[in-house]
């Protein structure tokens, strides 16, 4: 069974914290590359780089943007902690350089309360090791809800490329078979013309095979047929490999087409010409579906 998945997708966890509510989120669309963008509060960023090889690891391709949200909780747990040695530090450093310049050295306690990590916000009171347990739950929680939305999206971009798929293989069979044809209907119409313009004069047929044979010649286009029935055959392969594959089938696209216009190019037939801006406008589609795959 086929794993292909979209690289667009949306997915959100939550895990209660002692103190709190984390909440990620996290988007996808799509990129050449795979790209983990977070955006988390400060007292978490110990934690980005798990965040990131916890989210890389199930989602190889794409551009992915993760937010985490720490919710305070309230009550009597959310008044702030005084570090009491944090204060006397500061206390004492105010003391020694009042006394070196001779200044006034009576220290307001609403100054020192006002100075960096004397007072603790909640989050500096989490319990860290309770912190991460539940900010790994979310993250899991989060990838499993993308990895769904990007699978079942997938389903729909293998059922749709399968059916376009087809339909040019379809066509690609009736070139195929009008390709023989295309030399002996040269043939017939410069006969046509050549006894118009000779007016009865006899015709070398030696000279009217050799001209044939020239136009077939150049006319040929079984090498191409030959490789694009092989990039057929790997494209429907891939199709159904259990890994990312989205770069493999743009570049086998990329060399359906070169196929196609090649074939184009040598055409000389009306019939195979209408053919190939059937087949080229529906593989610009293939290619489009072809950019949200993983």
């Amino acid at each position: 069974m086929s794993t292909l998945t979209s690289m667009t997708g949306y997915g959100k966890g939550e895990a209660s914290a002692v103190g709190g509510t984390v909440t990620v989120e996290i988007r996808t669309v799509n990129h050449r590359y795979g790209e983990v963008s977070v955006r988390m509060p400060r007292t978490l960023y110990a934690l980005e780089n798990e965040v990131k090889r916890l989210v890389s690891a199930a989602l190889k391709r794409g551009k992915i943007d993760v937010t985490v949200q720490l919710e305070e909780a309230g009550g009597a747990e959310s008044v702030p902690q005084l570090d009491l040695a944090v204060a006397r530090g500061y206390y004492d450093a105010f003391k020694r350089v009042a006394k070196e310049l001779n200044a006034p050295q009576d220290v307001p306690v609403s100054f020192i309360m006002s100075q960096k990590g004397v007072m603790k916000d909640l989050a500096g009171a989490l319990d860290e090791t309770e912190v991460h347990l539940r900010l790994m739950t979310a993250v899991q929680s989060a990838v499993d809800a993308v990895v769904s939305m990007r699978s079942l999206e997938g389903l729909a971009l293998l059922n749709d490329l399968q059916a376009r798929r087809r339909q040019v293989a379809e066509w690609v069979d009736q070139i195929q078979l009008r390709s023989p044809q295309v030399a002996q209907d040269y043939r017939q119409k410069l006969k046509v013309r050549l006894d118009q313009l000779l007016d009865g004069i006899a015709l070398d047929d030696a000279r009217l095979t050799q001209e044939v044979a020239l136009l077939a010649d150049r006319c040929d286009i079984t090498e191409e047929l030959v490789r694009l029935a092989s990039h057929f055959r790997q494209f429907d392969d891939a199709l159904l490999l259990a890994e990312p594959v989205g770069r493999k089938l743009d570049f086998l696209m990329q060399e359906m087409n070169r196929e196609i216009n090649t074939i184009g190019s040598k055409s000389n037939d009306v019939g195979i010409t209408t053919l190939v801006v059937q087949i080229k406008a529906e593989m610009e589609k293939m290619r489009e579906q072809v950019q949200n795959v993983e």
